[in-house]
């Protein structure tokens, strides 16, 4: 199961939280490390705020767009 660790971008509605995870990533040819960022739509039934680190796990598809969970606040 894939587990990420990201930042609480915003909170569209009541039960889901727009993740913000950064990824370091190598470049092949130039060998430099480059930041990518993806988000992620979770279920988020802790209630959290914008601006909080937590993890997610990956879940069945609960929507078009969520599939995954929000499994702890690390950082509030």
């Amino acid at each position: 199961m894939k587990q990420f660790i990201g930042k609480v971008v915003s909170t569209p509605s009541a039960k889901t939280a727009i993740i913000k995870v950064d990824t370091l990533w190598e470049h092949p040819l130039y060998q430099k490390r480059v930041k990518r960022s993806k988000k992620y739509a979770a279920l988020d039934e802790i209630g959290v705020k914008k601006d909080q680190i937590v993890k997610i796990r990956e879940i069945r598809p609960i929507s078009k767009t969520k599939k995954w969970k929000i499994v702890e606040v690390i950082k509030k």
